[in-house]
């Protein structure tokens, strides 16, 4: 812990060797938070990239109350919801109203398909379904948590993160279909 101490207050003191060396130790995790948020790994470089410039600029307001990842995490969700408030007029909030899911035993899919498969398939899903699905599963907002935040109905969050659970579902059954022909 006193390495990172280290490394804060040279980023604080814009210390460019300090601020490497942050960028170093969590590239890693803020990417793949990234990549979540984008429909690509060009837009989610992007996120990553003015994340890590915000992160440098108001490292110090970080107040240790909990861990600096998270502080970091927090500040490359808001670059992404900037990104996509910012092309909102581009991808429309479509509002479902009905969308039946049937069950499937979650843990057992999961787990026979990779993290980059099911990152594909989130940064496919439509950007407002996108959206609404990572803060509602990740990030384990409310409905109207979400809504506020998004600008949107409730109802319509609600919609889209089912709208959401049916394509993924549709691609995972899809995937491992595709999966079960190859290997045969």
């Amino acid at each position: 812990m006193e390495i990172l101490e280290e490394i804060i207050q040279g980023c604080i003191k814009y210390d460019m060797q300090s601020q490497t060396k942050l960028y170093k130790l969590f590239m890693q995790p803020m990417f793949l938070i990234c990549l979540r948020y984008c429909s690509n790994r060009e837009e989610a470089e992007e996120v990553l990239q003015e994340g890590f410039m915000k992160v440098f600029d108001f490292i110090h307001q970080y107040n240790h109350q909990g861990p600096l990842e998270g502080w970091m995490r927090q500040i490359m969700i808001h670059c992404a919801f900037r990104k996509y408030r910012n092309n909102r007029s581009l991808h429309p909030v479509v509002d479902i109203t009905t969308t039946e899911i049937a069950g499937t035993a979650h843990e057992e899919i999961l787990s026979r398909l990779a993290t980059k498969e099911l990152i594909d398939m989130i940064q496919q899903l439509p950007p407002a379904y996108r959206m609404v699905f990572n803060l509602f599963v990740f990030e384990k907002m409310k409905h109207r948590e979400i809504a506020e935040l998004l600008g949107i109905a409730e109802g319509t969050s609600k919609s889209n993160l089912s709208a959401a659970r049916y394509i993924l579902q549709k691609a995972v059954s899809f995937s491992l279909q595709s999966s079960k022909i190859n290997y045969k």
